[in-house]
């Protein structure tokens, strides 16, 4: 309470104070300074609340100066450490792992892959899914250490590059349509078996089939016919010894008429074989009635 006091003092002169006095109260009084006092506490309540929540926030994230906790910027960009789980699509030009382990993703429904352009449209796409693995590109390749080409697979071609191609499947290579190969060549010490269940088995070539057992028999089975045809040559049958044994004889037996049991091998118009006792003069013409 301040009171407004108007007082002249002159030495030798003595004034009285008047009766009437003016006296003003300056501050807040009643329930306004209640209503002050509430919004004070309750405005310091709120910022300790709101530094308790920081403080928490920080400790729990995980913040430092160099990041936030598995996530560390350095100059090159971002290093995360440990397993990290992302909710959204993450766009990265580069992802990378450490020298020393190797680089995981994982998910429970499909890991995908996607490359856009300028304009935002997917030019290439790799989708791992519970059951299949598709790959969406107009070129696809399988490269070596030092760049070479091993696989290459496009929309008319697919080329496989490498010197040798292993198939270790117990049931082998399965193919629905025609094979063009230079080599088909066996695993060592293992049998090579070309077989068709259900259809004939073809083999053409513009200069000759050549096939080749090193170390063993060849044999060609076939439940019908079994046809060999050259347009402008012979066919050659080069061994020690050929041998027919299911191949029709002319007469009954080696007494009938060549004592040493020699026979001619005779061709019928059609091709079939048959045998025939050996004379001084070719008998394919006594026993023509097997070519009937």
């Amino acid at each position: 309470m301040v009171r407004e006091q108007y007082t002249t003092v002159t030495e030798g002169f003595h004034l009285e104070r008047p009766e009437s006095q003016h006296v003003y109260k300056i501050g807040i009084y009643g329930w306004r300074k209640r209503c002050l006092y509430l919004f004070v506490l309750l405005l310091i309540a709120t910022l300790t609340v709101n530094l308790a929540l920081t403080i928490w926030i920080l400790r729990v994230m995980w913040f430092s100066p160099t990041g936030m906790g598995y996530l560390h910027v350095t100059p090159d960009g971002l290093r995360l450490e440990g397993e990290s789980e992302f909710l959204f699509p993450l766009y990265a030009k580069e992802i990378c792992s450490r020298v020393d382990s190797s680089l995981l993703l994982q998910s429970t429904q499909n890991v995908t892959l996607s490359a856009r352009n300028s304009e935002g449209e997917v030019t290439g796409r790799v989708k791992v899914g519970p059951q299949m693995v598709e790959v969406q590109s107009q070129h696809f390749r399988i490269s070596s250490e030092e760049g070479k080409p091993l696989f290459t697979a496009e929309e008319q071609d697919i080329a496989v590059s490498t010197g040798r191609l292993r198939v270790t499947g117990p049931e082998g290579a399965l193919f629905e349509h025609s094979v063009e190969t230079p080599l088909v060549n066996a695993v060592p010490f293992q049998d090579l078996r070309l077989e068709s269940p259900t259809r004939s088995l073809s083999m053409d070539a513009p200069r000759g089939v050549h096939v080749k057992a090193q170390a063993g028999k060849m044999e060609a089975l076939s439940q019908m016919d079994i046809v060999m045809q050259s347009t402008d040559g012979v066919l050659v049958l080069d061994a020690a010894t050929v041998g027919l044994p299911k191949v029709k004889q002319g007469t009954r037996g080696a007494a009938a008429g060549s004592p040493h049991g020699f026979y001619e091998i005779c061709v019928c118009p059609d091709g079939k074989l048959y045998l025939s006792v050996a004379g001084e003069a070719t008998t394919c013409e006594e026993h023509s009635h097997i070519c009937l």
